[in-house]
């Protein structure tokens, strides 16, 4: 009885070291895998710490190259402004080159208009003085510098192309423009409105009624198309 007692606290014994054996495995392994999943989240945090600041630097980055990107388009915006306005300013002296080519009667211009004749009265045998019913240089440049003020872009006598520095000289009966002489009767020819044009050589107290009263036969017709060659020669 008594060794079947002694076996019992021998096997009690052992049975009691493979515990605490067991129970310290146990315990080391499980500080073992706490300090291994430890390590592993450090090396997630690490990488995913990593990745966030290279998204921030890529951001920086993308904020830098938008940033310049508007100051590249503001600076094509402003070029493309300052290419506006010179092609509008090259426009413009375009425009007033032929112009001034025109007023200078550099070119051919054709346009509606009118034409204006003016022609010696009728002999009146009772008039001791024949100049009273010729046609002279101011009736004529009355005509002309009444056409310019009214708008008229191009004027001819006798088809003869007028510039802006033209003269008109009566000679006896005839009167010269730029030294050529014209005989009686003047054709004016101007091109512009011919309403504008015509209103205006009509104009009450005028012109026309300047010329009637000086016993000068007035004709006026409105044309749809006059073509006026330019000035010869240099």
């Amino acid at each position: 009885m008594m060794k079947v007692k002694g076996k019992h606290v021998i096997l009690s014994m052992v049975c009691l070291v493979l515990g605490f054996i067991l129970a310290i495995s146990y315990h080391l392994t499980q500080i073992e895998n706490q300090q291994t999943k430890q390590d592993m989240t450090d090396s997630q945090y690490k990488k995913t710490l990593s990745l966030r600041n290279e998204l921030i630097a890529q951001e920086e980055t993308n904020r830098k190259l938008q940033k310049e990107l508007s100051q590249r388009q503001n600076e094509v915006q402003k070029k493309e402004k300052e290419l506006a306005k010179e092609a509008e300013n090259f426009t413009s002296l375009a425009k007033d080159t032929e112009k001034y080519r025109m007023y200078l009667g550099k070119v051919k211009v054709k346009g509606k208009g009118v034409k204006i004749t003016l022609a010696d009265g009728a002999y009146d045998p009772q008039e001791d003085n024949v100049n009273n019913y010729l046609v002279h240089e101011h009736h004529v440049f009355n005509v002309v510098n009444e056409l310019y003020i009214s708008g008229a872009a191009a004027v001819a006598i006798n088809g003869q192309r007028l510039t802006s520095s033209s003269y008109i000289v009566c000679n006896g009966p005839v009167i010269t423009v730029d030294g050529v002489p014209h005989p009686a009767p003047f054709v004016i020819s101007a091109i512009g409105d011919p309403d504008v044009l015509s209103s205006a050589i009509n104009l009450s107290g005028g012109v026309k009624d300047q010329l009637v009263n000086d016993n000068i036969v007035f004709t006026l017709e409105k044309e749809n198309e006059i073509v006026l060659n330019p000035v010869l020669g240099s």
